[in-house]
């Protein structure tokens, strides 16, 4: 969480710094408007949130195509290296009553279920936040769209990325838990 508060401070610094360098606006408008463009960044990403945490899980199950992850897809996770940084990625899904952050019942289909279905929630969460968090430019008057809020809304863009990625890398081994489970859970009862 610190280096995610950390990441949105120097880029709201720098944004700031750069406009007021540059004159686009009066040093306490381009101020307050990076203020504001976060705040609505915040908002949208947690109005998003909360409105896809409200759908049922049946569109999210783990039979769910559109949320499959390929061979190549894996393959793209090994390269960019997403097993070293996962962790350090802000995960909020304990604000919806489900923390993505470590499987806490590993030996629970029903358990390792619940923790893919959030998975694909947070997946279509931060999806839909991409193109939302530009919106704050249809706020702000003339080219303090282009300096302000687009360098906000490209930052939010970079922070909804890193979790769908770790979102996306986590899936296949809950997929493989859940099977190894429902395996071994079947052999119980023959």
């Amino acid at each position: 969480m610190k280096l995610y508060l950390s990441i949105i401070g120097i880029a709201m610094a720098i944004i700031s710094a750069v406009n007021i360098a540059f004159g686009t606006a009066a040093w306490h408008y381009v101020i307050l408007a990076v203020i504001w463009c976060t705040a609505l960044q915040f908002a949208f990403d947690g109005l998003l949130a909360f409105l896809i945490n409200k759908m049922p899980d049946k569109w999210f199950g783990v039979d769910n195509r559109l949320y499959r992850v390929s061979q190549k897809e894996r393959d793209l996770y090994k390269k960019l290296k997403v097993r070293l940084w996962k962790d350090k990625v802000w995960e909020l899904g304990g604000l919806g009553g489900f923390s993505k952050k470590h499987v806490k019942e590993p030996s629970n289909p029903k358990y390792i279920e619940k923790f893919i279905i959030e998975c694909n929630k947070g997946v279509l969460t931060h999806r839909l936040s991409y193109p939302i968090g530009f919106l704050a430019m249809l706020t702000l008057p003339n080219v303090c769209s282009l300096t302000l809020a687009l360098p906000v809304a490209t930052v939010n863009l970079f922070l909804n990325i890193l979790p769908t990625l770790a979102l996306r890398y986590n899936t296949p081994k809950l997929h493989s838990m859940l099977k190894r489970l429902r395996r071994k859970e079947s052999n119980q009862v023959a």
